[in-house]
Formats: structure tokens, sequence, C-alpha cells
């Protein structure tokens, strides 16, 4: 793998991160999106694109189950060292300090059906609980106790909004997978998956990632993206913690250094309480469980003609494996059926063993093509500033 070689290499243009942020500051910055950067790159090549442009904004909008966030809902009076929380039914994990609690994005409410009734349909749970609380609206808090000589209270219930909360973090240990899989089903039933409904024999695929806009598929060997890595989360600013969980930089690869496989993650952080629900929106997937679509964006410098070529990346030249879900992934076998590129992807059909297959998404890339335009206009307003990576995410 070429890794960090590239770091090593003598380039034709070389800025760096405080150079182009005096440039945003003063508004002399030069922004485009990873769609516009594509013809430029085209016309102009790597090296006067990388000249002549300072960032590359990206996006991704995409169900993400690993996501949630830290709540401190306050002391009580009397004081209670909650055991067990409750948002809205949702059960959250208290087991971190007296007021403190993780809820997490797929918790499902207390009392769902599940799949006892199936398809179950997965009305409500974390993802909603988190839409509703950056949505300003009410949110029911239930909390048990056992009871101590310092906390004597057992119970406590009250609403509350996200005002109330003294603190609302939005913590997503593995979010902006760096590409997925596209799922198909060649067993002789309909299957229900977190990539979706799945008819049998290979009547339809779904996929995931933005493809050309996509985050990680714009700088595949994390050249610019680390811990500290200033993003746009949810519709606010928000960072890079660290690697997601599952990070994995050994991967196939093309020519061209994207990964061809679920690759690398990010675990992202935020301040929920200037997020909005425009970009935080619970999910309900029919048989399967709840969720949470996550708006992401970053920013991309192109601090030399490499990165500028890596963010001329198109859906034909990204390409993602083809899985079957209804025997061989839920199996484990990590048997691929095939590869096909985005552009086919997005075309709405492909062809896999000659059969001819309709696609559907389960990202928008509407949604992504608006948050690299909202995350331009940021930078051009002199809004948002890169955030130097203090530590590049592992690359191989």
């Amino acid at each position: 793998m070429r890794g960090r070689e590239g770091a090593m290499k003598k380039y034709k243009v070389k800025k760096t991160i405080k150079e182009i942020n005096e440039k945003i500051k003063s508004g002399k910055a030069v922004i485009v999106t990873a769609e516009e950067i594509i013809d430029i790159v085209e016309k102009k090549g790597s090296v006067e694109a990388a000249r002549k442009i300072d960032v590359v904004t990206t996006g991704t909008f995409s169900p993400m189950c690993s996501s949630g966030a830290f709540l401190n809902f306050g002391h009580t009076s009397p004081k209670i060292r909650a055991s067990k929380i409750w948002l809205n039914d949702v059960n959250a994990y208290g087991g971190i300090a007296a007021v403190d609690c993780y809820i997490g994005a797929t918790e499902v409410a207390e009392g769902d059906p599940l799949n006892s009734i199936h398809p179950g349909e997965f009305n409500y749970g974390g993802g909603h609980v988190l839409e509703d609380l950056v949505a300003g609206n009410i949110i029911r808090l239930r909390l048990e106790s056992y009871g101590t000589d310092c906390y004597p209270s057992r119970k406590h219930e009250k609403s509350i909004t996200i005002h109330d909360l003294r603190d609302a973090i939005l913590f997503n240990p593995r979010n902006a997978y760096q590409n997925y899989n596209c799922a198909v089903n060649m067993s002789d039933r309909t299957i229900y998956t977190y990539m979706g409904v799945l008819r049998p024999f290979m009547a339809n695929a779904t996929y995931s990632t933005s493809g050309q806009l996509s985050p990680l598929l714009n700088d595949p060997y994390f050249r610019t993206i680390g811990v500290g890595t200033r993003i746009f989360l949810g519709g606010a600013k928000g960072y890079v913690a660290w690697q997601g969980t599952q990070h994995n930089a050994h991967v196939m690869r093309g020519e061209n250094g994207v990964p061809k496989e679920g690759a690398g993650t990010l675990a992202v952080i935020g301040d929920m309480k200037k997020m909005s629900p425009d970009w935080l929106v619970g999910a309900s997937m029919l048989g399967y469980g709840v969720s949470l679509y996550v708006g992401i964006g970053i920013p991309i410098p192109l601090l030399n003609e490499e990165i500028a070529r890596f963010t001329a990346v198109r859906d034909e030249d990204i390409y993602a494996q083809v899985y079957d879900y209804g025997v061989d992934y839920p199996s484990g076998t990590g048997k691929s059926l095939g590869e096909v590129s985005y552009k086919e992807l997005r075309s709405g059909t492909i062809v896999l063993n000659g059969k001819k297959i309709d696609t559907a998404p389960m990202s928008s890339y509407y949604k992504a093509r608006e948050i690299a335009a909202i995350l331009k206009e940021w930078m051009e307003k002199g809004e948002f500033l890169l955030g130097e990576a203090q530590q590049l995410l592992p690359s191989e």
C-alpha cells in the first residue's frame, strides 16, 4: 500500500492549514465542492488545481447506527443517583455517574413489540429521541435509583427539553464509513435488514455512502483527516475525536487508492444544543430496528497536488462489493458476488451475473450535496476555519 509515502514526495504545490485559514479569515480562500473539483482537475490538472483551489467540501447523509449522546440532566431535589433512565420510554445507560447517561441511537422504546409481529415497525427509539431533543420538543424523563445516603431519592419524573439539560454532547463511535457494501438477497423470501427491505431472487439492490461526495473517499489515505479535524456535524460545528470503531485501512484498493470495501470510520463529537433536526433524523427500519440519519461534511484542504487528485475522484472510479444478505452476510462467509461502480449504482440499475437489478440508495445524495454547499458557504463567509489534525488516522 502507498500509505503515507506521499508525505516523502517533493510536491510542486505546498500549502499549510495555517496559510489557508488566513485566506479564509480575509475572504480570499477559494472553496469548491467535491463535485466542482472534478471538472477543475480534469481541465487544469492536479497541480494547477492545487494552486488555485484551497479547500474542497464534502458531505454525506446516511443512517449511522453507531451514534448517540451523553446527557447530563442536572441534580434533583432531593438528589438521586439515577441507575435506570428513560427518555420518552427509551432506555439510556446510567452506569456513568449520578445524573449522566448515554442514549444510543438504536435503543428501542420500552414495550415495543419488536419483531414478535413480523415485520416490526419500530416506530420510536433512541434516534427519534435525539431528533426530538435537537428540535426542542418536550421529552419525558424518568429516573429510578436504589437510594444512598448522599442520593436518597429513589424515583423522579419530569418533562424536559434540550435547554433544561446541563450538557447534551453528541458522541458517535462509528460514522462516515469509507465505502460500504451493496446488498442483494439471493434467497427465496423477502428479508428485512439495516440495508432496507431486500426482495427475493435479487429483485433489488441497496447501497450506502454518497460516492464522489463522500468525505473519506475524497481523502482515501487520511492525509488531512484526523483527531481535531473540524467538521460539519448535525448542522453545527463538530470534531473528529478518534478513529471510529471497526476502522480498517488494510483493505482492497483501486489504483487511485480508493478502498473497494468498508474501510475507515470516524468517531465524532459535537454540541447537540447547536444542532438541527434537519441533519439528525430518527429512522425506523421495517423489520430491523431504529437508527439515526446523520449529516456530516468534512473540508479537505488542498495542501498539494496529490490531495487535489484524490478529491477529483468520480463515481465511475469508486467500487463497492456486492453481498448476499439472504445467506452469505448473516452467515459471515465474507463472500463477494462481484463489484459495481457508484456510477452504475446511481444510474438505477446494475447487472450482476447477467441479471439486471434495480438499485436504491440508503443515503441521500441530494442532502450530501446540500451539506457540501453549506460548508462551502460557511467557509466563504469566514465562519468556519480548518481544524488541524493533531494526529492523523491509521491509513495502512
